[in-house]
């Protein structure tokens, strides 16, 4: 076997979450702990932090794997989605997983996944756990898929717990309200084990106290203004609140751990991150004249929160390529959108991608007015097309939009 067809058999075999949503969600941990149990039980052999949350929570772990690297290290990292290729999912100190890697998984393990029926996101998730015990990882930051509660990673017994923020995403699985979200974010939280919140909310903070009483888990709230004195390469506006909550993260570990964390390493992390982790797609500068950004922000609390600082920048006229998935709730997000720009709307190229044609006529019941492109690249060709050096163009809506960019 190959690596593409390797990856080709993961990606199609059976339901992925990520292309075709629904009908890829599992009820509970059943597959994940038999698929442990077949591998050895990998995850036991690793010093873990979960990191859960909404927004932000790619940043959090992505910052707390460089500070930890930066302190010598050897740090695996578990994300999800890929942007271009799937072994950024998994990587130590910011290398991916080779390819001979996951073909060899694959095919040791490939009758067992099919005969168990697991999911895309289960498989991986047992990659990623026996990959970084067979390298004997010092650390390993696991990024919870969606939820917590239900999501394949949750078999893992973690020094520290950790929550972003809590907003609207996938309410169709994890609720319709922020305190029915909080308590499925909340299923990490686990017996005698330190919780850290990025962002306290009145709607949630009464879901994790609880949970975490039950569960005799201290809760601490983290305060964005701690990493003011450090230079965040990440440049959004919500970063700080993830830095805050990385470094959180990282004093905690080093106190159970019986380490020292140093100011010097710890500004070189967030100085670094991107070549550090190989993080990528989060108010990503792509170009100058006309200043050209990338953003993954694709709910209401992140988009919000992207599109304000894109109105704080200065341009003349403001060019939005805009794709989205079809299970998108376009009346949360749109209404953030500025009625000035100019749009040029696409379908992300994955199958539960949006028609470009719905795209543009729901937005224009929001006054959004643009056209429409047969694809990402071809309606960011006519934006640069179309633009002046001092326009700007931004490029976003969903993951799958920038992965096409970048």
């Amino acid at each position: 076997m190959t690596y593409p067809e390797a990856v080709q058999w993961l990606f199609s075999q059976l339901p992925m979450f990520q292309r075709i949503g629904a009908a890829a969600y599992k009820a509970n941990l059943d597959n994940i702990l038999a698929f442990a149990k077949h591998l050895n039980h990998p995850e036991k052999k690793l010093k873990c932090i979960h990191v859960a949350g909404t927004n932000g929570k790619g940043s959090t772990s992505n910052m707390t794997a460089a500070i930890l690297q930066q302190h010598g290290f050897k740090v695996g990292l578990y994300t999800s989605p890929h942007l271009k290729d799937y072994r950024e999912r998994i990587r130590i100190n910011g290398a991916m997983i080779p390819e001979e890697e996951v073909v060899a998984f694959v095919v040791q393990n490939k009758a067992f996944m099919e005969q168990q029926q697991l999911s895309f996101f289960e498989m991986t998730v047992g990659l990623a756990f026996d990959y970084f015990a067979k390298q004997n990882v010092g650390y390993a930051v696991i990024e919870v898929g969606m939820g917590g509660r239900l999501d394949a990673t949750n078999i893992i017994s973690p020094l520290v717990t950790a929550i972003t923020n809590i907003s609207f995403d996938h309410t169709q699985f994890l609720g319709d309200t922020l305190e029915k979200i909080a308590i499925e974010k909340a299923g990490i939280i686990k017996k005698n084990t330190p919780l850290f919140v990025g962002r306290k909310q009145i709607e949630t903070a009464g879901a994790f106290e609880k949970i975490a009483a039950d569960r005799q888990a201290k809760v601490h709230y983290v305060q964005s203004d701690t990493v003011s004195k450090y230079k965040l390469q990440l440049q959004g506006n919500y970063q700080p609140e993830n830095a805050a909550l990385a470094l959180a993260i990282c004093k905690e570990v080093a106190g159970i751990e019986h380490f020292e964390l140093k100011e010097q390493e710890i500004g070189t992390a967030f100085a670094n991150v991107q070549e550090i982790t190989g993080f990528q797609g989060r108010w990503q500068i792509l170009a100058q004249n006309p200043l050209t950004i990338a953003d993954t922000a694709h709910n209401s609390d992140g988009l919000q929160r992207t599109l304000e600082q894109v109105l704080q920048q200065n341009y003349d006229q403001l060019h939005i390529v805009l794709g989205v998935v079809a299970d998108k709730d376009l009346p949360s997000i749109l209404p953030f959108f500025p009625k000035s720009a100019t749009y040029y709307f696409a379908k992300p190229d994955i199958p539960r991608g949006l028609d470009a044609a719905d795209l543009q006529k729901t937005a224009a019941s929001f006054d959004l007015i643009g056209k429409i492109y047969n694809s990402v690249p071809e309606a960011y060709a006519a934006a640069k097309q179309q633009c002046s050096a001092t326009d700007l163009i931004f490029i976003g809506g969903s993951t799958f939009v920038v992965a096409e960019i970048l």
